[in-house]
């Protein structure tokens, strides 16, 4: 751990680390996707989609803040790899529902998720668990400012 002022260890905390941390987690998951056959976008409304369970495809457009075109082809290409499947609502048969078809990406995700799994819960066995309970807020709080952040940048757009 480096030393320093506290606000030196804020800056590097918020600035240089978590900018670091960022692009690795975004780098391991566009090889995640390359894996499924998907890019990245597509690996990402997946996970929106195993979260959620089925939606309309403008909920996942809003979701996601891609157009209703580019979902249109998200969609296509989940579908194309056996991930998602596409359904009229029964209340509205203008609507399409999202089906996310889970056994089968449990199936191919799984496997590319266990090592990680793994290794994660042995760097959190060395911890204290008052020490897991403070990142588990930090990175509780960090998410909820990250929303806000996204929907503060939207309104701008």
């Amino acid at each position: 751990m480096s030393t320093g002022t506290r606000e030196e260890l804020i800056q590097h905390l918020t600035g240089s680390l978590m900018q670091e941390y960022s692009l690795r987690v975004i780098l391991f998951h566009q090889t995640v996707a390359e894996n499924l056959g998907l890019n990245v976008t597509d690996h990402k409304c997946l996970g929106l989609l195993a979260n959620t369970g089925p939606i309309t495809a403008g909920r996942l457009s809003e979701l996601t803040g891609l157009s209703t075109g580019a979902i249109t082809t998200v969609i296509d290409r989940l579908e194309k790899a056996g991930f998602a499947r596409r359904e009229r609502d029964p209340k509205d048969r203008r609507r399409v529902i999202v089906r996310p078809l889970m056994e089968k990406a449990e199936e191919k995700i799984g496997p590319i998720f266990e090592s990680l799994q793994q290794s994660m819960n042995h760097l959190c066995s060395r911890y204290q668990d008052e020490e897991l309970e403070l990142l588990i807020d930090f990175l509780q709080q960090s998410m909820r400012i990250m929303e806000k952040e996204s929907e503060r940048l939207k309104k701008t757009l």
